[in-house]
């Protein structure tokens, strides 16, 4: 059983900030520390054993430069790594990914946004090993905010209730799943494992679906 890590990086990052006109980079090949963050994240899943291949879909005019920047990164290479073209939406990039690779129906493929950096190997450990026995499984953190119900008008949101936050978990990456799993179904309708990290250990349990 082989674990395979496919990273969406072909989006644009208008939530974070969009691109200016005339410049070319993108939020997940932004320096951070002088290393694009996209580089970070993948340091962070080629220092995983059990991790053997990873998918990175990016834009196709992007391609050329960042595979010369990852011909220089020795650990990540020791991996299998494999560039191939994303699409303008996540869904398209992972679907493009997913065609790419050869699997076994029990082989795990994680699925992880390109600028989330600051993942923990552990976090990635313990979604693998959720993922192999569940299924499906994806990492969460305890919310911390005051989350409020609403109801849209034309004058605005109006308030409608206060939501607990022990029944308020906001939700991660990496997401896992069997091969086999992914392939048969939209992840937008599998029940999964939500795994949450508290202060001092890992609580799991079932997620209606993943987002």
């Amino acid at each position: 059983m082989k674990v395979i890590v496919l990273i969406p990086a072909a989006g644009l990052g208008t939530r974070m900030a969009p691109p200016r006109p005339g410049k070319r980079k993108t939020k997940q090949f932004t320096d951070l520390d002088g290393t694009p963050i996209l580089i970070h994240t993948l340091r962070k899943f080629a220092a995983v054993a059990a991790v053997a291949e990873i998918y990175i879909a990016l834009r196709p005019e992007e391609m050329p430069e960042f595979r010369s920047r990852l011909d220089k990164e020795t650990d990540i290479m020791r991996k299998h790594v494999e560039l191939v073209e994303g699409g303008e939406h996540r869904q398209k990039s992972v679907g493009n990914a997913l065609a790419a690779i050869l699997a076994s129906a029990d082989d795990i493929v994680l699925v992880h946004d390109a600028v989330r950096p600051f993942v923990s190997q552990e976090t990635i450990r313990e979604v693998i090993q959720a993922a192999r026995k569940y299924g499906a499984a994806i990492a969460g953190m305890p919310a911390v905010d005051t989350v409020k119900q609403v109801e849209r008008t034309a004058q605005g949101a109006l308030i409608t209730s206060t939501i607990p936050r022990e029944r308020v978990v906001m939700a991660q990456t990496p997401q896992g799943f069997h091969y086999g799993i992914l392939k048969r179904r939209s992840t937008r309708r599998l029940p999964m494992v939500l795994l949450v990290r508290t202060r001092h250990r890992w609580l799991s349990g079932p997620a209606a679906k993943s987002p």
